[in-house]
């Protein structure tokens, strides 16, 4: 793939999950973004749910994928920066693919008693996700560091991770959070932010 596509891969990826995040909470009555979970506006007992699993979270998954595991090419060659997207490949897009094809039940209970297999597959797929997420995303920030041209987008990765992993730590600290709605759009905020500026360098990069 040339770099222009796997750029517009990226992209699309990231704005799925984007769109799928908006439009989510506005099909359900009384929906608050700021105390509910984004796997709220698509629980199995949505009534949109299957859609926004299917044409949002789930393609999205699989771009996001495909664009973690082509990018280290468009970059210098570092064990770092491919450590980095790799684990992005596997908690982002992977992560994001199986949290599409298991959605959490009615209210996202993180009790492990009151929950069913999918709400377990997705809460220890979430959970793996924001805990190695941030540490991807330094792995590449530090690996840019080192190479000429990179420093914006190093400090991007930084900047992001830290932020993230700031709002993870609080979230962690009490999921059940009257703001856990906007924690976690803090969090995911930042990750889109670090995909969007890498998916955009690359497109600037040569073959």
């Amino acid at each position: 793939m040339n770099n222009k596509l796997v750029a517009y891969i990226g992209i699309l990826g990231v704005s799925l999950i984007a769109i799928a995040a908006i439009v989510g909470p506005l099909l359900i009555d009384d929906y608050s973004v700021v105390s509910q979970y984004i796997s709220e506006s698509f629980a199995a007992d949505t009534e949109y749910g299957w859609y926004l699993q299917y044409f949002g979270y789930v393609p999205s998954g699989i771009l996001i994928t495909i664009f973690c595991f082509s990018a280290p090419k468009y970059f210098p060659s570092s064990k770092l920066i491919l450590a980095g997207f790799f684990g992005l490949a596997l908690f982002y897009g992977l992560g994001t693919l199986l949290v599409g094809f298991f959605p959490c039940d009615a209210g996202c209970p993180t009790n492990v008693l009151d929950s069913s297999l999918s709400q377990l597959i997705h809460n220890a797929m979430g959970s793996l996700t924001y805990i190695f997420l941030p540490i991807s995303i330094i792995a590449i920030g530090l690996g840019l560091k080192k190479f000429e041209g990179y420093s914006k987008l190093s400090q991007i990765a930084m900047a992001t991770a830290i932020i993230s992993g700031i709002f993870i730590f609080i979230l962690f600290s009490n999921p059940e959070s009257d703001y856990r709605g906007i924690l976690q759009r803090v969090i995911e905020t930042s990750f889109i932010t670090f995909m969007v500026s890498s998916a955009l360098r690359i497109g600037e990069a040569s073959e």
